[in-house]
C-alpha cells in the first residue's frame, strides 16, 4: 500500500512516515519544499503541497493528513491575530484536500484531529467518541468542522476516519526540538515551573494506531473518529524521571491538583492497539534527554 502524508516534517507527522517506511512502505510526503537530505531513515518522495491545494494523488491508497497551519509552537490560540484567516487556511484547505483524496481514488483518509474538538466538558470527564464535540477554543472547532466535512465524503471506495489524538510526545527529527525540550531546559536551569496534568500518547504508537486503523475493515472504522491517548502525565513525574537520569537537584514543581479529562480508547483497543504506556515514556527519555 502506498501512503502519502501532509505535513509531514512536523513534529507528529515523521512519525507517520517513519513507521511506514520501516515495514518497507513506499511513501510520498507533501509538503511546500522536499524534506533536507537525511531527515527521514529511507528515501522518501516529494511532492509540492501547501494547505489548499488539490495535489496529484494519483497511486496512492492512503493519505494522512497532518498539515496545519498556525503561530509557531501554538496549536490552541494558534490563530494568533487572524482568526479568519486560520480559519479559511486550515479548514477549507483540508476540504480541498478531502475531495480530492476522493476524486483520486484514494481508498483511506485519516485525518490528524485532536482532543480539543470535546472542549467545554468538566475537568475529570471520561471522553467517548459518542460524545457530542463541545470545542471552546477556535482550534477545536476547526478541527471539527473538518471532520463534519470529512465524515460527509464517506462513501463505497472511500473511507475516512479522525484521529483525536492528545499531546503527541517523543524524539523530534533531524534539527528540530521535541514537545519538552523548553520544559526541560527550564528545569535544568531552576526557573519555576507551574503544575500541570495532562494526557500524552507516545508518536510511534499514534503510528501504530493509523497503522491498525488503516488495515481494518472499512466498516469497523469509516466515517468515525478514534480516541488515541495513552498517559494521564503529571509534569512533577515527568521531571523527577529527569532529575533521576540527569542526577539534577533543582526543586520540582508541585503534583497538579486539577482533575484530568482521560479518553475513553477502546474502540482504538478492539482494534488491538497497545499503547506502551510508563514503560515507552520511560525507554524514551534518554532520548529526549
Amino acid at each position: 500500500m502506498s501512503l502519502a502524508v501532509t505535513g509531514a516534517t512536523g513534529l507528529v507527522g515523521r512519525f507517520f512516515v517513519e513507521e511506514a517506511l520501516a515495514r518497507g512502505e513506499p511513501v510520498t510526503v507533501l509538503t511546500r519544499r522536499p524534506p533536507p537530505a537525511g531527515f527521514f531513515s529511507a528515501a522518501v518522495a516529494h511532492r509540492p503541497y501547501t494547505l489548499g491545494d488539490r495535489p496529484d494523488l494519483a497511486g496512492v491508497a492512503a493519505v494522512i493528513h497532518c498539515a496545519f497551519a498556525h503561530v509557531p509552537g501554538r496549536y490552541r490560540g494558534g490563530e494568533g491575530d487572524d482568526p479568519a484567516g486560520f480559519q479559511r487556511a486550515n479548514l477549507d484547505g483540508s476540504v480541498a484536500l478531502f475531495e480530492a483524496a476522493r476524486a483520486a481514488g484514494v481508498e483511506r483518509l485519516l485525518f490528524l484531529s485532536s482532543r480539543a474538538v470535546y472542549g467545554a466538558y468538566p475537568p475529570g470527564t471520561v471522553l467517548t467518541e459518542a460524545m457530542a464535540p463541545q470545542p471552546d477554543t477556535l482550534y477545536g472547532q476547526v478541527k471539527w468542522q473538518a471532520e463534519q466535512a470529512l465524515f460527509a465524503l464517506a462513501g463505497p471506495g472511500f473511507a475516512p476516519v479522525s484521529l483525536r489524538a492528545t499531546g503527541v510526545y517523543g524524539p523530534a527529527g533531524p534539527g528540530q526540538r521535541h514537545k519538552w525540550a523548553d520544559l526541560f531546559d527550564d528545569f535544568r536551569a531552576g526557573r519555576p515551573i507551574a503544575p500541570r496534568r495532562g494526557t500524552e500518547v507516545h508518536g510511534d504508537d499514534l503510528a501504530a494506531a493509523a497503522r491498525l486503523v488503516r488495515m481494518a475493515a472499512p466498516g469497523a472504522v469509516a466515517g468515525r473518529p478514534v480516541n488515541l491517548s495513552d498517559l494521564v502525565l503529571d509534569r512533577h513525574d515527568l521531571l523527577a524521571l529527569v532529575a533521576r537520569h540527569e542526577g539534577l537537584t533543582a526543586p520540582l514543581p508541585a503534583p497538579a491538583d486539577s482533575p484530568v479529562s482521560a479518553m475513553d480508547c477502546a474502540r482504538m483497543r478492539a482494534l488491538g492497539w497497545q499503547p506502551g504506556g510508563w514503560a515507552r515514556l520511560r525507554s524514551s527519555l534518554p532520548a529526549l534527554l
